[in-house]
């Protein structure tokens, strides 16, 4: 992004030494941590996460972050990814258990974590999940919009993956262009829980799958946007700092 930056100056995620807030792959993690508690906690009835066994299939950036994360919070964490050699340095590292590649949609768990490619639930991996929730990082998970039906008719509750992957927005945005401290930060983190609680009770009370309920949210904050005076925010690049 440094270099991006050199011929645009619409770049987020410069190294801090260039102005930046750096690397967003913690506070990702950090969003969905917060997601799956919020997740577990409308599947069972309470956040805890001791206990519970969470699926983390890959083990990238933001995957071996939420690893760490969830492991200190007591959960039972399994660990998938193609590059073995990478899943098992982060099991060994973390206490976690290896599970092969391929091998991860039917292991048997509370929360299923995808947080590598997207794509991954489709009418081929959702008749094998064996799990109440699924809640990951990665971008793009369903493999088509049916598939968010295909999840509530299980009764598997999904976490929206523009929701609860949006912690680097936040971390990149919040930082760069609206002016958040690491305080202010942190509790935006924390409400990408807030609005998963909000979308699941939504989409039980109005039979919807959760994917559709977040979408009439996303669709209703937009409109209201549009609306409201002096809401867009762009970036004057001589300055580098946010106007509205």
């Amino acid at each position: 992004m440094d270099l991006v930056h050199d011929r645009c100056p619409y770049a987020f995620g410069r190294s801090p030494s260039r102005g930046g807030s750096g690397d967003s792959a913690p506070d990702t993690a950090v969003g969905v941590f917060h997601g799956i508690r919020a997740s577990v906690a409308h599947a069972f009835g309470s956040p805890e996460l001791s206990g519970r066994t969470v699926m983390v299939q890959g083990a990238g950036r933001v995957g071996s972050e939420l690893v760490g994360h969830l492991v200190e919070a007591g959960a039972k964490v399994l660990v998938s990814d193609v590059v073995e050699d990478r899943a098992r340095a982060l099991a060994a590292g973390t206490g976690s258990i290896l599970v092969p590649a391929g091998e991860e949609f039917a292991a048997e768990c509370d929360v299923f974590a995808p947080c590598a490619t997207g794509g991954v639930l489709s009418a081929r991996s959702i008749p094998e999940l064996q799990c109440r929730v699924v809640a990951g990082s990665a971008n793009n998970q369903l493999a088509t919009a049916a598939d968010a039906l295909a999840l509530r008719d299980r009764g598997i509750i999904y976490a929206p993956d523009y929701v609860i992957n949006a912690g680097g927005a936040l971390h990149l945005v919040g930082q760069e262009a609206l002016g958040w401290n690491r305080d202010e930060l942190d509790r935006r983190l924390v409400g990408i829980g807030e609005v998963l609680g909000q979308i699941y009770r939504g989409a039980d009370t109005e039979g919807v799958s959760t994917e559709e309920a977040a979408e009439r949210i996303a669709r209703a904050r937009l409109a209201a946007a549009r609306l409201s005076p002096g809401a867009t925010i762009s970036i004057d690049p001589a300055r580098r700092r946010p106007h509205t």
